[in-house]
């Protein structure tokens, strides 16, 4: 661990600019019961840069000495099992002061390295069951960072979440059953581009940051020069921002210790009740986080009572990513609406009286039509694509894609999944050993301590994994699908569906049936705002190829299960089955029939969502001839 605190990271002090993600790392350090921090941006912004510089300023802290889980020795509440039990008998708990610092999470990591696992070595040695603490044991009361947390494993989301909101990681393995505290800062990078994050981590966030490089030249330049000599000479770049970095840290000291004194008024948090209502933020963890924040920047800022400015910088921080009734909604600037003249702040304006005199006129005003206004700007967003209900579709159209965790597979010999069975290894490959079974197993063999294991002795873990899925949208928005404005219809369908494929965190691929030939739009990607801005923007006119749209799926979901033979592709298509290109000089309907078989083989799951409205249709469908010789399930719009 030594080497580790000594390790020389980039100044927090010399970062150029992200002043409110600075401030928004200094909160949680000054109070981790905000819940941690995200921030979002593209690469080479600095996100994780600005995470690894924050281990120079934060505090020392007194943990109990020998503890792996870096137990707090004055409050039983935040001890492990072990230590609680000696403080039980009255022993004096031995004390030692650290630092705190960042603790990395691979998106690697398995669950056993996650919550922690059997002691191997000491079962060999004393033939006694132990545990083997994990990271969560090591990010106890520091700081646990997550980069690129959206393309985290959902098994091992699903962990972390249950240990954040318990505060509590409970281990049980192999016959062990023990608990230790798991109470972090939460902190997370992500680049949008690379998919969403889900709901559940999202909101786990007290704080969100969006992370941009600085569009001035001067700053941009200032950036480099800094970079330059940092890694010229690391020690005396460091050396020139310690007085700086020293400064923040007592900063941050001194603001845990004013603390708890810190008031906010009554008007204030009527303030933010009632932004928070009018913007339609369903979780109570808005007000919650809020409040913390503002208090949090209040005491960096040395004062007793929380100003209208810190709770407005507070909202900034701890709303925008809450108020999206949709996943992919963008939410408004902040512009919190001003309160009545408060007493309490007038002391900082005496020089102002004629203009806060006009300002206590308009108060009531301004706080209706500000939130009135940012309400509707933020709910016009949802008229850019027409909104489709599922109940317009019948009682078994999304219902199937609910669960994030429908679509798995059994895994064997591979460290990826939630481990449920152990086998002996086949081929002579050996990539997942399950070490405990491994040794029970030669011991029910005659072998005792100390064993040495033999490969008959050796046994593989079985897991469950999520199976990697494709969904590919083919829309036909040929001329045909102007008629009774069936490409509107169309399009909600297709945002649906990108939603829905945003939920299982699935690739989504979109394919447009167009004029003379189909088209791939959007590749395979998660970057599911990129497909919404796609589907919006699909003209409508021409013929319909709906032969070349079937091919382009075939060569698609080919080239892509190269790249991983357990992908499973699912393919919707939205269209009044209408065709008139032939694809290779043939008879449209002996063609559509190939290709329908030839989806079947593949096993891609066709699901078909026919626009025609009722009453008569002229033309031939090729719907109810899809359905037959390809299986697909049929959603009427």
């Amino acid at each position: 661990m030594e080497p580790r605190e000594k390790r020389l990271v980039f100044p927090f002090s010399a970062i150029v600019g992200q002043e409110k993600a600075k401030l928004a790392l200094l909160c949680v350090a000054v109070n981790p019961l905000i819940g941690g921090v995200l921030l979002k941006g593209d690469k080479g912004t600095g996100k994780s840069t600005l995470v690894r510089a924050l281990a120079n300023v934060l505090p020392e802290i007194e943990v109990v000495d020998g503890c792996p889980f870096n137990c707090n020795p004055r409050n039983p509440l935040e001890m492990c099992d072990s230590c609680y039990e000696r403080y039980e008998r009255g022993e004096e708990l031995p004390v030692a002061k650290r630092k705190m610092r960042v603790v990395d999470l691979p998106l690697s990591v398995t669950i056993d390295r996650l919550v922690g696992t059997v002691d191997v070595e000491r079962f060999l040695k004393e033939g006694k069951k132990a545990l083997q603490p994990g990271i969560l044991a090591e990010a106890n009361r520091n700081v646990l960072y997550i980069d690129e947390v959206n393309l985290l494993d959902d098994y091992i989301a699903d962990s972390l979440l249950d240990a954040a909101a318990m505060g509590w990681n409970t281990i049980e393995r192999e016959g062990i059953s023990f608990r230790h505290p798991a109470r972090f800062i939460l902190i997370g990078s992500m680049n949008p581009e690379e998919g969403e994050l889900r709901p559940q981590i999202l909101d786990r966030f007290g704080l969100c940051v969006e992370v941009s490089a600085p569009m001035n030249p001067e700053e941009r330049i200032e950036i480099v020069k800094r970079v330059e000599e940092f890694h010229e000479d690391p020690i005396s770049f460091y050396k020139k921002f310690e007085s700086e970095e020293n400064k923040l840290t007592e900063r941050v000291v001194k603001a845990r210790e004013i603390l708890p004194k810190i008031e906010i008024s009554d008007d204030l948090l009527k303030l933010l009740a009632e932004t928070v209502v009018n913007l339609g933020i369903k979780t109570n963890r808005a007000e919650i986080a809020t409040i913390k924040t503002a208090k949090a920047i209040a005491a960096l800022n040395g004062r007793r009572r929380v100003s209208l400015e810190d709770l407005e910088k507070a909202m900034e921080l701890a709303l925008p990513h809450r108020l999206r009734d949709k996943p992919f909604q963008k939410p408004p600037q902040m512009r919190p609406p001003k309160p009545k003249e408060d007493k309490e702040h007038n002391h900082d304006h005496k020089h102002n009286h004629k203009h806060e005199h006009k300002k206590e006129e308009k108060s009531e005003s301004t706080r209706s039509q500000g939130i009135g206004n940012l309400e509707q700007n933020f709910r016009s967003s949802e008229a850019k694509i027409p909104r489709i209900e599922s109940k317009n579709f019948g009682s078994n159209d999304f219902t199937g894609y609910r669960s994030s965790r429908d679509a798995s597979v059994t895994v064997i010999n591979f460290p990826r999944g939630v481990p449920v069975s152990y086998l002996p290894p086949t081929n002579g490959k050996i990539k997942d050993v399950d070490f405990y079974s491994s040794l029970v197993w030669a011991v029910l063999n005659g072998k005792k301590p100390p064993i040495r294991l033999d490969l008959k002795d050796v046994r593989v873990r079985v897991r469950k994994a999520k199976a990697p899925t494709l969904w590919v949208l083919l829309l036909d928005s040929s001329g045909s699908m102007a008629v009774q404005k069936r490409i509107s219809i169309a399009k909600g369908i297709a945002e649906k569906l990108v939603e829905n494929g945003y939920i299982k965190k699935s690739k989504v691929a979109l394919i447009v049936a167009k004029g003379s030939q189909a088209e791939i739009f959007v590749p395979p990607t998660k970057n599911y705002l990129k497909v919404l801005d796609a589907i919006e923007n699909v003209p409508t006119g021409g013929r319909t190829p709906l032969s070349s749209a079937l091919y382009n799926l075939l060569l698609l979901a080919e080239r892509e299960r190269r790249k991983d033979k357990s992908l499973k592709v699912r393919a919707f298509l939205i269209t009044d089955g209408k065709a008139n290109v032939p694809l290779f000089g043939k008879r449209i309907k002996d063609e559509i029939i190939e290709l329908a078989k030839a989806l079947r083989r593949k096993e891609i799951e066709l699901n078909i969502y026919d626009t025609r409205g009722g009453g008569i249709n002229p033309g031939i469908s090729y719907v109810s001839l899809l359905k037959e010789v390809a299986k697909a399930k049929v959603y009427r719009a």
